[in-house]
């Protein structure tokens, strides 16, 4: 009766860890996928700075500005 008692008790902790094993894969699955997805967004940022920084006057060199330069028109 004692050896039905230990394989039940095995067998159900073989089932426990095999569902925590199956919860811990999705959860790794799901964290490489907003890895990745992060990954995707980094790289679209930089390109865009990257164009934003062609784009702008003097190369996009973080010089010294005049304040004249940006005064409306109407001054």
């Amino acid at each position: 009766m004692s050896d039905d008692n230990d394989t039940a008790d095995i067998l159900q902790r073989l089932e426990s860890l095999e569902i925590k094993a199956s919860f811990t894969e999705d959860l790794l699955d799901q964290l490489n996928m907003t890895i990745y997805q992060q990954q995707q967004l980094i790289d679209r940022l930089t390109h865009e700075v990257i164009q934003l920084r062609q784009q702008a006057p003097d190369g996009g060199a973080g010089g010294p500005r005049n304040l004249r330069d940006e005064l409306p028109p109407h001054y």
